[in-house]
């Protein structure tokens, strides 16, 4: 079960309180507001390799030791949602990059689902099937933590490059150029499993 959004008007009422007092039961209230956005970001991007919880928790230390650079003008729950995506892009980029996929690695599914994507084109499918879905996010953690992050965004949450340029402080052409790259990255994965493929072929 989904938990609900955050609402802006009682995320902004929070901060207020912790501004004007500073105290335990102010910075709880606003953690506990902001916590559904946090943790409903860390849980899509986290890896198996760390701990969603962990992530939320030094997204709100993060939150708290920059708190003093916030600008009132911008939504809070954007600027919290940045804070989230790049401490999870951090994360990645100090982790190695998973070695590549290797066919014989592949479930059955998984290999429908890359001989489909050299048909059509990666991303391997608009309404992503089960497999398909699992062989993306396998692909997703050999590439570098930018090309990750656009094709998250743009292809498993289905944010619009607009969408993408305002939650990461972005221009739409660097977007564009990122996610650009990234797919070529992603197609000459997949192209290298099929080569495997064929190579095992006796």
């Amino acid at each position: 079960m989904s938990e609900p959004p955050a609402s802006p008007d009682a995320a902004r009422a929070a901060l207020r309180a912790w501004r004007a007092t500073a105290d335990e039961t102010a910075a709880r209230e606003l953690v506990t507001t902001l916590y559904p956005l946090v943790t409903r970001i860390v849980r899509r991007h986290a890896t198996g390799r760390e701990s969603p919880e962990d992530l939320a928790q030094e997204v709100f230390a993060r939150f708290f030791e920059t708190l003093a650079h916030y600008d009132d003008r911008l939504p809070l729950e954007n600027w919290v949602a940045r804070l989230a995506l790049n401490v999870c892009r951090n994360r990645w980029k100090h982790q190695s990059r998973r070695p590549e996929i290797r066919w014989e690695d592949l479930s059955d599914g998984e290999r429908l689902a890359s001989e489909a994507a050299l048909a059509t084109g990666p991303p391997l499918a608009d309404a992503l099937a089960d497999d398909a879905r699992a062989l993306l996010l396998r692909l997703l953690e050999t590439l570098p933590a930018d090309d990750r992050l656009v094709l998250t965004l743009l292809h498993l949450e289905e944010k619009s490059v607009e969408e993408i340029a305002t939650l990461m402080g972005w221009n739409r052409t660097l977007v564009k150029v990122r996610a650009f790259r990234a797919r070529a990255r992603l197609r000459r994965a997949v192209t290298a499993l099929e080569a495997q493929k064929s190579s095992a072929r006796p």
